[in-house]
């Protein structure tokens, strides 16, 4: 049976390709180093929060707002409760920004090569996308400020490329947009400063977060948005009615409660993401500093795509991006200890056969 009703469908939607994420393979046996999942378990707290939590009350919907989050994270983070909005992952808080912000010919500026997701949503809105692209060596364009966007987006540190400009930068930035800055800090605690100080001095910087990195709660899907009251009363108007679950809700907060948990892990994390830095530039690579919890490698001018799929064939997934920006890349996780080791060795046994 085939689809006979493509005219129904928007031109637009026809036209995109859709966002693809990393793969995700039901086989235990791959070591998954493609989709800056965190290797280390979430806090014991959360799982026994979950555990009491799971009770006649799941026939009950969720609060539409997750005030008990949004009051936590606000003790956490040195803002009030009128300051969060909470969102179904930061994907989620994106797409309500779009909702709010961009209609048909509005302009997005971003600097690429960046995040994929953007693209699909400005899409979506029948927007116009503005990429101003990053200097080789990933710093930030200067004009991005001057397209008059009615949003700027800025990933801190920028993905697929781990970097990070200096906060002097992104206050300058912040400064010169014409419109609403949104400041995407989803990997931001595996770096050492945020710009989280901004919310406080702009009433126009929207900063995102995530559970999905640090905290290992990327199966559970919560995100949060710092920003101005009145401008988050904008977006609350947009938000699907109980867009997070109970036990996501629960999740998050016991996570919350136990910031120190994601803290030690974080510190291994940025541990090995200096080794295994060290050991692919001993390979050749160029590899930028980075700020998260996943690197970025290149051999200009030679396709990663042969090193990609041989290490794929030896059981370990990374993220190879075809666009020619990017083909000379590889993104890597920062696994435990013993995942990179299994990675560095496969490496060279690749590159010498090669």
């Amino acid at each position: 049976m085939t689809f006979s009703r493509h005219h129904i469908v928007r031109p637009t939607i026809q036209r995109m390709h859709g966002y693809v994420p990393g793969e995700q393979p039901q086989d235990k046996r791959y070591i998954k180093l493609n989709s800056n999942e965190n290797p280390y378990p979430a806090s014991p707290r959360v799982l026994e929060a979950l555990q009491h939590a799971i009770g006649e009350d799941l026939r009950l919907y969720p609060d539409p707002v997750a005030n008990r989050l949004r009051d936590k994270a606000a003790e956490v983070y040195g803002l009030k409760r009128e300051q969060i909005l909470v969102g179904n992952g930061s994907d989620d808080l994106l797409t309500m920004l779009m909702r709010t912000c961009v209609g048909p010919g509005d302009r997005v500026a971003y600097p690429v090569p960046t995040y994929s997701l953007y693209d699909d949503l400005v899409t979506m809105q029948d927007g116009e996308i503005v990429r101003v692209p990053f200097a080789d060596d990933f710093s930030l364009p200067p004009q991005l400020a001057n397209v008059d966007a009615k949003l700027t987006i800025l990933c801190h540190p920028n993905a697929p490329s781990g970097t990070l400009p200096t906060h002097a930068q992104v206050e300058d930035l912040a400064q010169r947009v014409s419109g609403i800055l949104v400041i995407d800090e989803a990997y931001i605690d595996f770096a050492e400063e945020t710009a989280l100080p901004l919310v406080h001095k702009y009433p126009h910087v929207v900063i995102l977060r995530t559970f999905s990195k640090s905290f290992s709660l990327a199966g559970m899907r919560v995100g949060l948005a710092f920003g101005h009251p009145e401008f988050m009363q904008q977006l609350l108007k947009v938000k699907d009615s109980y867009n997070v679950n109970r036990l996501s809700i629960v999740a998050a907060t016991a996570a919350l409660e136990d910031y120190h948990w994601m803290q030690k892990h974080v510190g291994k994390i940025r541990a090995t993401r200096t080794r295994l830095t060290t050991e692919l530039r001993k390979l050749g690579y160029l590899v930028y500093d980075s700020h998260t919890n996943f690197i970025l490698a290149r051999k200009k001018g030679s396709s990663q795509d042969p090193i990609y799929r041989g290490l794929k064939d030896q059981g370990i997934l990374v993220r190879y991006f075809s666009v020619p920006e990017l083909a000379d890349c590889l993104r890597i996780t920062v696994g435990t200890d013993e995942e990179i080791d299994k990675l560095v060795e496969a490496m060279e046994t690749l590159m010498q056969n090669a």
